[in-house]
């Protein structure tokens, strides 16, 4: 296959050849050490000139939660976390837009702020990232694009299995809006992620590909997937193998799996990952293990134990992108980049030249 010409981030491909690449870790878990009430969300704290003002005081409705609205109402808090995972050693620093979707906006009311919410996040992560490149170590913004609180596969009634309550052609719509935006505020790289139901991962595929070919941009492209239990597939039904060979047509920089499941009980998949898409490189950001409420993360594993195990994985030659899910934090991010410092980045085929 022919290697594809990015126009931007082209230079992520040969550096991805040559080391261990590190993408950042969570962001929902670092919002929750700043304890952010209500009035926090809509905007109380921070009056810099980037900030929202009054403009959310009186919204009608409950907003706490919604993280995504902080790159509107907190940027401060939101360029805090970009810029620690940085400090950290992070190469790729994810936006702040897992549900920054009009589908998943509908839950709070704002689905007419996700164009805005997408645009605002990359210009952080942006900044961000500008801020702490240098010519031997250049940080990349990773556009994400969450899976949504809808199926376009499953039904949400027990008792009416060909019931749905979205459909392709809305997530398309929606995606392509969200790429549109993200692409505007300066993304670098685009992750379709936390992928459950491939059916909506093809309408983000779909839609971003149609983004491409109106805008003449491509940019490089990551698929992550989640395995949601022990029978190794996703929610949707599909093992590894058959999700890769369901959207291996995209032309993915990286495939690759995250969340779910710890990184000791997702090891086999990784590795089944890396035996089926050899020509491809190969992400892998674990949950810091298991959810444990009496923990400060709300999650097991210290940094010490997350390194060791992704540590593992590097030295088995399988990934090529190592970062963190729910539960990670700086520290597990800076821990996991000084494990693999040293460590042969995974072989895969992939020519220099189209």
């Amino acid at each position: 296959m022919q290697a594809l010409h990015y126009t931007r981030a082209a230079q992520l491909p040969d550096i991805l050849a040559q080391r261990i690449v590190i993408l950042d870790g969570a962001m929902g878990t670092m919002i929750q050490r700043f304890k952010l009430g209500e009035a926090q969300y809509r905007g109380e704290g921070y009056t810099g000139p980037d900030g929202a003002g009054d403009r959310f005081k009186d919204f009608a409705y409950d907003v706490k939660g919604n993280n995504e609205l902080l790159s509107i109402t907190r940027p401060d808090v939101i360029r805090d976390i970009h810029e620690r995972y940085l400090a950290a050693g992070a190469d790729l620093i994810e936006t702040n837009t897992f549900g920054a979707t009009t589908v998943a906006q509908e839950d709070y009311h704002m689905a007419e702020l996700a164009r805005e919410m997408n645009l605002r996040s990359a210009q952080l992560a942006r900044a961000a990232c500008d801020k702490y490149s240098t010519p031997d170590k250049p940080r990349f913004v990773v556009g994400a694009l969450g899976p949504t609180p809808k199926t376009a596969s499953i039904s949400p009634d027990v008792n009416d299995p060909g019931a749905r309550n979205i459909d392709f052609e809305q997530l398309r719509a929606a995606y392509y809006d969200q790429t549109e935006a993200l692409v505007e505020g300066g993304a670098d790289v685009l992750l379709v992620e936390t992928i459950f139901d491939t059916l909506n991962a093809k309408a983000a595929l779909f839609a971003i590909d149609e983004f491409f070919e109106k805008s003449g941009q491509r940019l490089p492209l990551i698929i992550s997937g989640t395995v949601t239990d022990a029978s190794g597939r996703i929610l949707s039904g599909q093992t590894v193998t058959a999700f890769w060979h369901s959207v291996r047509h995209s032309r993915p920089l990286a495939i690759g799996l995250n969340c779910a499941l710890g990184a000791t009980l997702m090891r086999p998949y990784i590795q089944e990952l890396n035996r089926v898409a050899e020509d491809t490189f190969i992400s892998c950001y674990p949950n810091a293990g298991l959810p444990n409420p009496m923990s400060d993360t709300g999650f097991d594993e210290t940094p010490e134990i997350t390194s060791r195990l992704v540590h593992e994985f590097a030295a088995e030659g399988l990934v090529n992108i190592l970062g963190g899910c729910c539960g990670t934090t700086p520290d597990h991010i800076g821990a996991i980049a000084k494990a693999v410092e040293k460590v042969p980045a995974r072989k895969m085929f992939y020519p220099a030249e189209a």
